[in-house]
């Protein structure tokens, strides 16, 4: 039986595609800080969702629950961390600033960290981090999130070179989305996907083991030109 664990499933990707791997067969420990919503999830199949209140920014709490994992399951072969928050800060407010680190920084770091040692005591596993297509260049609007969105990609990118020399067998997929219609997206705007559209390419990813995917595939052609746009012409535009 496969298992996998999903952090931040309450809503949004990570709550889309918790559904597609329980209909993929799966058994699904989902968390999240809002329980009646983990909740209405499991009441949709009561049988392959395992509930777990969890708010990723109380660090001794994300202790004790892998604390937890490893005396009540025998095996996690998928981790998915799909937690984050982020929003424009035009006047760079410290406490916005300090929310995102709080959870795309800190809270990424040690579950990462966790999942990871997690894998390979266990011998083998699959760690995937939802960071962004915001993590190839900066952005003046929202500088905190893009530079956490950064961290992320080189923390998995890290962690993917430690895996391929471990005796383990530990896969690290960074996915990393373009414009998804979910509650962070900061209005309309071009390319935006649906969440199922942009949940089911990430399944596609996990299921391919891929080290990186750009979601939708067509983000592809975005992170190319961004990757050697110079910044004098980057400012213009962002």
């Amino acid at each position: 039986m496969k298992r996998a664990l999903i952090i931040g499933a309450t809503s949004g990707i990570g709550k889309q595609l918790a559904k597609i791997l329980v209909e993929k067969g799966y058994t699904v420990i989902i968390t999240g800080r809002r329980l009646a919503l983990l909740k209405e999830i499991k009441k949709t199949n009561p049988e392959k969702y395992i509930v777990k209140e969890q708010d990723v920014t109380n660090l001794e709490n994300n202790i004790v629950l892998f604390e937890t994992l490893k005396t009540e399951f025998k095996h996690i072969d998928l981790i998915v961390y799909s937690s984050g928050t982020g929003e424009a800060n035009y006047n760079l407010n410290w406490e916005q600033e300090n929310n995102v680190i709080q959870t795309n920084v800190l809270a990424a770091a040690q579950i990462y960290g966790l999942a990871y040692n997690f894998f390979r005591k266990q011998g083998y596993g699959h760690l995937v981090g939802i960071s962004s297509i915001a993590s190839i260049r900066g952005n003046r609007h929202a500088p905190c999130y893009f530079a956490s969105k950064a961290f992320q990609a080189n923390y998995l990118e890290s962690l993917y070179m430690k895996g391929k020399r471990s005796k383990a067998k530990i896969m690290v997929t960074d996915i990393q989305p373009g414009f998804v219609d979910t509650a962070m997206a900061l209005g309309e705007t071009f390319w935006m996907a649906s969440v199922d559209k942009a949940t089911n390419q990430i399944y596609d990813a996990i299921k391919k083991k891929k080290r990186k995917a750009y979601i939708t595939k067509r983000w592809a052609l975005v992170a190319w030109v961004l990757k050697f746009v110079p910044t004098s012409l980057l400012y213009k535009f962002s």
